[in-house]
């Protein structure tokens, strides 16, 4: 399943919003801690995705806000960006995945690494964006 892959993709692009130094070591760990590092599909699937936030990241965060109503991307919340982030990809660049369960699987990270809010905050930027 690649719910860890994108929770370690998660905790990477979360830690890069604040140091982009040491990533290397501090990936590893972060896929070893979700064990990753048994799991090449996995893996693969996780540096999929912060190559592609990483490659994408202006575009992304353009889109959010325009999704936010030009709600400025440093006044939402660093996890919940964070998670936008990784599914605007998903939904932009992973023609493998439908849509529907990006939003699905940001919702639940939400659920999970965010306020009590944050799922439906989540959940309704994406389906702007996939509704539009």
């Amino acid at each position: 399943m690649r719910n860890a892959a994108r929770e370690a993709a998660l905790n990477i692009i979360f830690a890069q919003q604040f140091n982009s130094d040491c990533m290397d070591s501090l990936q590893k760990k972060i896929f070893k801690q979700f064990g990753l590092m048994e799991n090449e599909a996995d893996l693969m699937f996780a540096l999929d995705l912060v190559a592609t936030v990483n490659e994408h990241r202006s575009e992304l965060i353009k889109g959010i806000e325009e999704a936010c109503h030009h709600y400025r991307e440093n006044r939402i919340n660093p996890t919940d960006k964070s998670i936008l982030l990784i599914a605007m990809a998903e939904i932009k660049y992973f023609d493998d995945i439908p849509p529907v369960v990006s939003v699905s699987e940001a919702a639940g990270l939400a659920r999970k690494y965010s306020t009590e809010t944050s799922a439906d905050f989540v959940n309704g930027v994406l389906a702007g964006v996939i509704n539009k």
